[in-house]
């Protein structure tokens, strides 16, 4: 049976929606496998195609395991939870690598009261690291307008 999918080009897999599809293709070896797991998160229940977007993470080329990671962040958008298998994946990417803004996805659209312990930790540190940054600009702001007044007054 000759697949619907233009696995070669890329085109028209965010549509994807047969999560059998997507496991020949990667037996295949196919080249165009995290573009169309984001279209399985898109288009199939979480549970469905979290097993996908995990074993996506592990792909050779580092351009489709980055779109693994977006299709957890989509998954955390679309369904306000990931499954403890994508959690501990992003968690082992770490804050600082591909998993970034899936992180940032997850720690804003899932609840604080639904994050697995790491996450809530995680959700905490960039709480704080935002607060003192906004507080720290904002005072950088007065200093310099206070600066320029006084500056002002004496010419």
């Amino acid at each position: 049976m000759a697949s619907e999918w233009d696995w070669e080009s890329g085109e028209g897999l965010l549509g994807i929606d047969d999560p059998e599809e997507w496991d020949a293709a990667f037996e295949r070896g196919e080249s165009r496998l995290g573009t169309a797991v984001i279209g399985l998160a898109f288009n199939c229940s979480l549970e469905e195609a979290s097993p996908r977007i995990v074993r996506a993470k592990r792909l050779p080329d580092r351009n489709q395991r980055g779109f693994a990671f977006t299709a957890a962040g989509a998954a955390a958008r679309i369904n306000g939870c990931l499954t403890p298998e994508l959690y501990a994946a992003l968690r082992a990417e770490g804050p600082k690598g591909l998993a970034v803004h899936a992180i940032d996805d997850t720690l804003t659209f899932v609840p604080f009261r639904e994050l697995p312990p790491w996450f809530k930790w995680r959700w905490v540190v960039t709480t704080v690291r935002n607060k003192l940054e906004g507080w720290w600009l904002r005072s950088e702001d007065a200093i310099g307008d206070a600066w320029r007044s006084l500056r002002g007054r004496r010419s």
